[in-house]
Order: C-alpha cells, then structure tokens, then sequence
C-alpha cells in the first residue's frame, strides 16, 4: 500500500458495523493499520467481527452504538476516549430503508428512516465535529449515501429524501468545518452485492435493473475499497465536500 494511504494513527469509528457494507469497511480500515471502534446496536454479531480483525493482527472495539439516541452516541465517544484519545475517522454507515408506497406509509415508517439515516448521521457527525474542534485536531468523516440522493426510485420516499439530505448535510459540513482541519465527504455506492441482497440481485427483477447499469455488472463490497480509503486518508487531504458514485456508471446513464 503506498504510504499516503495508510491509517496508521487513525482512530476510526465505524456505525453499522455489525453486517454488510459496515463490517466490510472495518475490516478494510483495520488492514490499512486504524484503530477501530464497531457500533451497533446488535453488539453479539460485533464480538465475531472485532475477533477476524484480531486475529488479523489488527485492533477493534465493539461499542453498543444506537444513533438515533444522543445519549448512546455520547457514550459510544466517551467509551473511545476512555481507550487512549479521540475518533478522528467516521465511517457514517448505519441506515435502514423501507419500500411501503408513499400512500399508505405509515409517520412511524417514515420517522425510523429519517431518525436512522439523517437524523442519527447527524447526531454523529455533530458529536465527533465537537469533540475535534475542542481538542484542536483534525479528522475525516465519511458519510454513506446513495444515488437516490441524486435520482429517485419508486417506493422508495423516505430513504431517497434522507440519503438526499445527507449529501446537503455532507457539503453544508464541509464548507462548516474546513477551517478546523475536519473534512467531510460522501461515498454512495451503486448496486452492491452482499449477502442481504444477493438473491434479490439475482431475480428476474434485478437482473433487469443490471440492464441499466452501463457495466452491465453489479459492484461487490471491494469496489469500494478505493474510495473509502481515498476519502478517509492523507491521499484525499484536499478533498473535502466531494460526493463519489461507485456505481458502475449508472448516474451518467440515462437508462
């Protein structure tokens, strides 16, 4: 790995961790040699997680992390503080959707998306800015979005608006913070095989949504090693406010 592109002395903080895109991007932020902190609330699936990392010779730290409390997120940072400093990398991953048709979605629906993915983005985001800013350092915040932040599908209301709003939060941020050292960007995959959507992925009806992605290919949790790397160490110290597809193409299609 080339040395602008390395983690050493980064502490990161991961949110999701405990599957998918979450777990993957902790273990490749421990491979590039961060400390990393997993949260979630499902803190049993965390314990195997922080184990792999280990026993890679790597160092993580399962956190009950819920970000739509603030008093959880408090705690999830003083519990990394109290193990040798500040979270100077977030990976802002946890998220849920919902697909009831916008008629008969119901304000609790609606409310779990936004207080996950906007709300609780925010709640994070805000907790490290603070933390940073008193302690006089800098730091990276990655926030996970998605191109319907950039395009709509339908059933899909609430996670469209909060992942749209996240991308506004993201630059708002950034332009915010840039003066304190604190960069923020976003990363918003493509269609991403994993194992919650592999078999979705490959029906019919996502067979036909791979017709409209210019590589007539669906991307795999290490497309997006580069990016989140990128974004995360010093190769990206100019790089702030950035919204990156890792999609296949499929934004620029008009398909």
């Amino acid at each position: 790995m080339l040395p602008e592109f390395s983690l050493k002395g980064r502490r990161a903080l991961v949110t999701g961790a405990s599957s998918g895109l979450g777990r993957h991007f902790a273990l490749l932020l421990a491979e590039a040699s961060a400390e990393v902190f997993v949260g979630a609330r499902r803190t049993e699936r965390l314990q195997d997680l922080v184990s792999e990392i280990a026993a890679k010779g790597g160092r993580a730290h399962a956190l009950a992390l819920d970000v739509t409390d603030r008093h959880s997120v408090v705690q999830c940072f003083d519990a990394i503080e109290a193990q040798g400093g500040h979270a100077n990398l977030i990976i802002n991953n946890a998220g849920t959707s919902n697909t009831s048709p916008a008629l008969s979605l119901s304000e609790a629906e609606w409310d779990s998306v936004i207080d996950t993915n906007l709300k609780g983005a925010w709640l994070v985001c805000q907790e490290a800015g603070k933390r940073l800013v008193d302690a006089k350092l800098g730091g990276a915040i990655v926030n996970i979005t998605s191109l319907l932040a950039e395009r709509v599908a339908s059933g899909a209301a609430p996670y469209a608006a909060s992942k749209a709003g996240l991308r506004q939060l993201t630059e708002s941020l950034a332009l915010d913070w840039a003066r304190y050292g604190i960069r923020v960007n976003a990363l918003a995959p493509g269609y991403i095989t994993t194992d919650l959507n592999r078999d979705y992925l490959e029906s019919a009806h996502g067979q036909k949504m791979l017709s409209r992605v210019p590589q007539r290919r669906f991307g795999t949790p290490e497309s997006l090693d580069g990016a989140m790397l990128l974004l995360s160490s010093e190769a990206g110290s100019y790089i702030t406010g950035a919204f990156i597809a890792v999609d296949g193409g499929h934004l620029v299609s008009s398909l």
